[in-house]
């Protein structure tokens, strides 16, 4: 199953990168690291996590306080968020298909 990002979630993910990167040099790839493990667990197990919203679900990244937001779409999942755990929930809402 392949995976696509939705620009927005792309941003944040790039956002996120690059401010772990400026805490500490390497941090950055470190997240990156935790956020790609994390998509290769939903790859692998797509209905394993918990409903985020109706059409969504949520898979938590190991040492970050982030989840990554996702809906299955046929043959593909979108990442529809890579979402700081400690921001309102539901500002992603409006990016789903």
């Amino acid at each position: 199953m392949r995976y696509t990002f939705h620009p927005s979630a792309q941003f944040e993910l790039n956002k996120a990168i690059d401010y772990y990167e400026e805490c500490r040099p390497g941090l950055g790839l470190e997240f990156a690291k935790e956020v790609y493990s994390a998509i290769q667990r939903i790859i692998q197990f797509p209905e394993a996590w918990s409903p985020s919203s109706e059409n969504t679900k949520r898979c938590l990244t190991n040492r970050f306080p982030y989840g990554v937001i996702y809906q299955i779409l046929d043959e593909e999942i979108l990442i529809v968020a890579v979402m700081q755990l400690n921001r309102k929930p539901g500002y992603w809402k409006n990016r789903m298909k």
